[in-house]
């Protein structure tokens, strides 16, 4: 799981179009109206995705997102395995803060939070996929949250289908090479 911002962005100047032997023109001017935050989380080896874009990135919409995961995604798993990085708003805290006491210990009680090591973030798979939705999906000026949704939507749907799969070649001993820093060892 992870997220990224995207900023609203509108042209000030209508582009012109482009015709034969002549490239579309567009002016360097844009007005900015405002940022959005796109919540992603991926099962790599089946493939499947979920996109939510929210107004902010606050504690209280990790926590939604949380909940959608379990009671949508997963609602028949025991145990969700869920790894992100160690921003601020991704703990347990927030879904009580969120949730009823016992709504947010339901939640919490289904989930093995997993955090990438500080500086380790390219260890998160779904930062790979917030790249690739970035890049054929989100590579152009969109200046309402609308129509960032309906295009996230649908770039979600049609990657769901084609199962486009992670293929991860981190093993554990490549892991222990390149985190040794990270993670001193016990001698005896």
């Amino acid at each position: 799981m992870d997220e990224s911002p995207k900023q609203l962005i509108e042209e000030q100047r209508e582009s012109i179009a482009m015709k034969p032997g002549r490239e579309a023109r567009v002016d360097y001017e844009y007005v900015r109206n405002g940022v959005v935050n796109i919540f992603m989380a991926n099962e790599p080896l089946r493939g499947k995705r979920l996109v939510e874009v929210t107004e902010s990135k606050t504690k209280k919409d990790w926590a939604m997102f949380v909940k959608r995961i379990a009671d949508q995604q997963y609602p028949k798993a025991k145990r969700i395995t869920l790894i992100m990085d160690n921003f601020g708003t991704h703990t347990r805290g927030a879904l009580y803060e969120t949730f009823e006491p016992i709504e947010a210990k339901r939640i919490s009680d289904r989930f093995e939070f997993i955090f990438t090591p500080k500086h380790g973030s390219w260890l998160n798979m779904a930062e790979i996929e917030l790249h690739v939705l970035n890049g054929q999906c989100l590579n152009r000026h969109m200046s309402t949250m609308k129509k960032i949704k309906e295009e996230v939507q649908e770039w979600q749907r049609q990657r769901n289908n084609k199962g486009r799969k992670i293929n991860w070649q981190f093993t554990n001993k490549v892991a222990r090479i390149k985190l040794k820093r990270l993670y001193p060892s016990i001698h005896d």
